[in-house]
C-alpha cells in the first residue's frame, strides 16, 4: 500500500472509532460527495464500497493483472516469444500469402482491428467482431463461443478458417520449414531446427502470453496512486460498482466473469443470427451467449459486443443503461425451445445522463 493510501486508510479508522463501525460503514457505502467518494475509494479494493450484485452474478474483487500463467508443457521463453512474433507477422500462415494474424489483431490498436468485423480471405467478410488479444494469456476459454480453452489450441483456429486465412497446415508447416530464416529461430526456441504445426502453435501461444494491456489511469490507481483516477472517473468507477450494474458481469483483475452471457444481440432466426456459445456445446441455455470480454483498455479496442454493433461508448452505455436487448418470439416462434431469452443480470439502470458521462470517463481510463 502507498503511503497516501495509508494515510486515507488511517482517516477511515478513526471516522470509524469516533463515529461507530455501522456509521462509518453507511458512509462509506453512500458517499454525498466527491471528497467523500475519494475517502472511501482510498485503501486497497478490499476496503472499498461493496457493488451492488444479482443473484446469479460470479463477482471477484478488483485486482492488479497478476504474471500471466503458462502451461507446465509449453513454459515462455524469450527465444520461443521471439520465434511466436515472427509467425504472428508472417502473412505465409494464410493460403493467399496475404493475411497475418496481426492484420486482425494490430499493436497499434489494442491488438485488435478496429472494424465491425474483420476482413479475411478473398474480402470476406468475418460474421464477429475481432477481439483483441492483449489478455488472451489470462482467459480461461477463448473466441466469443469459447471453442477453444488454451492458446496453443487457439492459435490455429484462424489459419484454418475458411473466411479468415483459409490455409491447410501441412501447406503452412511445409512453406514455413522452407524458410531458411526460420532454422535459426526454430533451433533457439526448440533446441533442432525442426518445424512442426505443434512448434507454430506453441510459438504463436508464448508470443501472446508476453502480451499486456498497455498501462492506464486505472491501474496505476490499482497500484496506489491515489489522483490517477480525477474525480469524474472516480464517480464512474463508484458507478460501475453500483448503480450501473456492470460488476455483475465485468471484476476481478481482467474485468470479466469469464462466463457467458445472453444480452439479446443473438438476432435469433434472422438474416444476421449467431447462436454463440451453443454451437459449440449444443445445450439450449446456451443460445445467443457470449464470452464475456476484458474490458482492459477497452477504450483502444471498439467497436464493440461480439457483432461490432456499437461504435461509441456513449451507444454501448445506452444500451445496457436501456437492459439490454429483449426480442420477442415472432408467432411461429412461439413455443421454441431455443429461443433465447436475455441474461437476469442485465437489466434497466436509470443511469442520468451525468451518471452516464461519469461512467464513460472511467470506461476511457481502463
Amino acid at each position: 500500500m502507498k503511503p497516501t493510501r495509508d494515510i486515507a486508510a488511517l482517516v477511515v479508522a478513526v471516522l470509524a472509532l469516533h463515529l461507530g463501525v455501522g456509521a462509518a460503514m453507511s458512509r462509506v457505502q453512500s458517499p454525498s460527495s466527491d471528497g467523500e467518494l475519494r475517502l472511501a475509494y482510498a485503501g486497497a479494493p478490499e476496503t472499498w464500497p461493496r457493488p451492488d450484485l444479482l443473484p446469479g452474478a460470479a463477482f471477484e474483487e478488483f485486482a492488479p493483472l497478476p504474471p500471466a500463467p503458462e502451461p507446465a508443457d509449453n513454459p515462455t521463453t524469450p527465444q520461443k516469444a521471439a520465434l511466436g512474433q515472427k509467425l504472428f507477422d508472417d502473412p505465409n500462415l494464410s493460403a493467399s500469402g496475404q493475411i497475418a494474424c496481426a492484420s486482425c489483431h494490430a499493436r497499434e490498436l489494442g491488438f485488435a482491428d478496429g472494424l465491425r468485423t474483420s476482413f479475411g480471405h478473398d474480402r470476406q467478410r468475418g460474421r464477429r467482431n475481432a477481439p483483441s488479444v492483449a489478455t488472451a494469456a489470462w482467459a480461461t476459454s477463448l473466441f466469443w463461443d469459447g471453442r477453444a480453452s488454451t492458446l496453443e489450441e487457439q492459435s490455429l483456429h484462424p489459419i484454418v478458417d475458411g473466411k479468415e486465412m483459409a490455409a491447410e497446415l501441412p501447406v503452412v508447416t511445409a512453406r514455413i520449414a522452407a524458410d531458411a530464416a526460420y532454422a535459426a529461430p526454430f533451433a533457439e526456441a526448440f533446441g533442432t531446427p525442426d518445424v512442426t504445426t505443434d512448434r507454430i502453435a506453441r510459438a504463436l501461444a508464448a508470443f501472446q502470453r508476453t502480451l499486456k494491456p498497455r498501462s492506464s489511469r486505472y491501474a496505476r490507481f490499482l497500484g496506489g496512486q491515489a489522483n490517477a483516477l480525477n474525480d469524474q472517473q472516480l464517480r464512474g468507477l463508484h458507478l460501475f460498482r453500483t448503480k450501473a450494474g456492470c460488476a455483475n458481469c465485468h471484476s476481478g483483475p481482467l474485468l470479466s466473469d469469464q462466463r457467458f452471457h445472453n444480452l439479446g444481440l443473438h438476432f435469433y432466426g434472422r438474416a444476421r443470427e449467431d447462436l454463440g456459445r451453443y454451437e459449440v456445446t449444443r445445450n439450449p441455455a446456451d443460445v445467443g451467449a457470449f464470452r464475456t470480454p476484458s474490458l482492459l483498455n477497452m477504450n483502444r479496442t471498439g467497436p464493440w459486443m461480439h457483432n461490432g454493433l456499437f461504435p461509441t461508448l456513449d451507444g454501448l452505455v445506452a444500451f445496457y443503461n436501456g437492459g439490454g436487448a429483449r426480442p420477442r418470439p415472432r408467432p411461429e416462434q412461439v413455443g421454441d425451445p431455443l429461443f433465447p431469452t436475455t441474461d437476469a443480470l442485465v437489466v434497466q439502470r436509470s443511469l442520468t445522463r451525468q451518471e452516464r458521462e461519469d461512467l464513460i470517463a472511467f470506461l476511457e481510463a481502463l
